[in-house]
């Protein structure tokens, strides 16, 4: 019987990563427009990468199998 390869979504792959420890990892939204009328705190926090959200993260799993 065969064994079928799973295929990794390059679009997630491209967006999020792991951990060492598993967190799955990504980068906040709203980066890019009005950058001037917000906050610097605000500016430095989205250009950090954030821990992803737990029911996020099982969904993850799916569409990232060998990551």
């Amino acid at each position: 019987m065969k064994k079928y390869k799973l295929k990794t979504h390059k679009a997630t792959a491209k967006r999020a990563y792991i951990t060492g420890g598993g967190k799955f990892m990504h980068l906040k939204g709203a980066r890019t427009k009005y950058r001037r009328k917000k906050d610097p705190s605000r500016n430095r926090s989205l250009s950090q990468p954030s821990v992803m959200a737990t029911g996020d993260a099982h969904k993850m799993k799916k569409l990232l199998p060998y990551h």
